[in-house]
């Protein structure tokens, strides 16, 4: 399950990413248009921007911006940022990788095969989505509404 820190972060970084190139966007301004609390969106946007993912400037005309065009950042890289490993369980992890204590054969281990499989499904679909992915898909589908009001019509 996405934390809420993950899912504010993604909401902040789709406006980010609709805006590309047009300069940064305040904290505040983030804040206010996702209603996301500004203190708790502060520390998400500086962990981004300890990872690459956004960069900022100060002063006048200052904020946050992308640091690579929206179909260069990964929905898995943020992920990873702000929730750590996308492992259901630590024994299938490929960063955070821990033995089970309750494990006798970790290689024939029906739980671990399963949750590796989960694991390794997750990360295709996150890593193989950017955020520019995220609101092509988001505009198929209000088209796709926007059709069936005008059919209705």
């Amino acid at each position: 399950m996405l934390s809420k820190k993950t899912k504010y972060g993604l909401q902040a970084l789709l406006i980010l990413a609709r805006e590309y190139g047009q300069g940064p966007l305040l904290i505040a301004d983030l804040a206010e248009r996702e209603r996301i609390p500004r203190k708790f969106l502060e520390f998400i946007l500086l962990q981004l921007k300890n990872a690459g993912v956004l960069q900022s400037r100060k002063g006048k005309g200052g904020g946050y911006s992308l640091a690579k065009p929206p179909t260069e950042i990964s929905v898995g890289r943020i992920v990873r940022t702000l929730d750590g490993p996308l492992a259901p369980v630590p024994c299938v992890s490929v960063m955070a990788y821990e033995k089970c204590q309750e494990c006798r054969d970790e290689k024939t281990c029906a739980i671990r095969l399963v949750m590796k499989d989960v694991r390794d499904a997750i990360a295709d679909i996150l890593d193989h989505t950017s955020l520019q992915d995220m609101l092509n898909r988001s505009a198929d589908e209000l088209k796709k509404l926007d059709g069936i009001v005008d059919f209705q019509i």
